[in-house]
């Protein structure tokens, strides 16, 4: 099987994506077998996918090395992306994008990833203390000097991303998008289709719980960031199971995985959509993957539109806070 392509902009990537941060960073299990999160990493390239995602912070700088480390003699076969921003490396507390800090970021990502540029280059949050324009000028100097291919943002609101694309075209914006999270349909949708920028759908699976998998919390190491979601927390986490079993009875008329039909669900979102499922294993990118030859049904496709709405926010309180609106 050979994935689909579609185009971010004018960035051609394979339409179902690698998200590589659960193999560093964040998830139960996170950083215990690199080796099999290389063998993922490959296997996701033999099976046609083109379309990488790290971050600096993840790990931080873990994900960065070893996705380089996979990546050799590799590396033209993907592209890939990576982030800047929350890390600061001009001494500011919070998010920095300031143009010095960008620079020094981008310095260390090509170090890590082994690599002469990057390929897709997103501002990982919108930092409050530094004008959008300053950012995206700073990041436009490193397409003008080779090191960047493209711009992206990450959960920018709309009018953070007209004034960014005023400054220089953007590529994609990468947020949270999932039949578990629809805020992208209330205006950044039909903004990024108006300025013709891609759309790359993070958390595509609901941060795991539309596979289906989860049902308690004991499922999650004490230090899995999913315990300080509103959404994993008590009476949510039980009236939110609806949610997955209504997507796992839909997976059955299918005969499909749920994690299938919430991947191919997004793609039935547009042609200028790419989402990154993120996995350590084989079996899961092979399963998502498989996604890419799934055709829903418009009842299959209105009854997912209409699923119970989740309880509570799909953030904590402070990572709330950073989404720009």
């Amino acid at each position: 099987m050979t994935v689909k392509h579609v185009r971010l902009r004018d960035l051609d990537v394979s339409r179902i994506g690698l998200g590589c941060m659960g193999m560093s960073f964040g998830y139960t299990g996170a950083g215990s077998d690199d080796a099999e999160s290389v063998r993922t990493i490959h296997r996701a390239l033999d099976l046609g996918v083109t379309f990488l995602d790290t971050a600096e912070v993840y790990g931080p700088y873990a994900n960065e090395e070893l996705v380089g480390r996979a990546l050799r003699g590799r590396r033209d076969e993907v592209v890939l992306a990576t982030k800047f921003g929350f890390i600061s490396h001009t001494g500011r507390d919070g998010v920095d994008s300031s143009p010095a800090s960008v620079r020094a970021a981008v310095e260390g990502s090509l170090r890590r990833l082994g690599t002469d540029r990057i390929d897709l280059y997103y501002q990982h949050r919108v930092d409050p203390n530094t004008p959008i324009e300053d950012t995206v000028g700073a990041v436009a100097e490193l397409v003008t000097e080779g090191k960047v291919r493209h711009i992206g943002l990450s959960e920018a609101g709309v009018a953070t991303i007209r004034r960014a694309h005023a400054v220089h075209p953007i590529t994609a914006l990468q947020s949270e998008y999932s039949l578990w999270t629809r805020d992208p349909e209330d205006g950044v949708l039909d903004t990024l289709r108006e300025l013709g920028i891609g759309f790359v759908p993070y958390s595509p699976l609901g941060h795991g719980f539309l596979t289906g998998h989860l049902r308690s919390i004991d499922d999650l190491d004490e230090n899995d960031w999913r315990r300080t979601s509103p959404r994993f927390m008590g009476e949510n986490f039980q009236r939110n199971l609806a949610i997955a079993d209504e997507v796992a009875a839909i997976a059955t008329e299918v005969g499909a995985t749920p994690a299938q039909v919430a991947i191919a669900w997004l793609l039935a979102k547009g042609d200028d959509i790419a989402p990154i499922p993120g996995t350590k294993r084989v079996a899961r990118v092979e399963e998502n993957t498989a996604a890419d030859g799934i055709e829903l049904t418009a009842g299959q496709l209105a009854a997912l539109d209409g699923l119970t709405p989740p309880a509570g926010d799909h953030h904590n309180e402070a990572q709330m806070a950073m989404i720009d609106r």
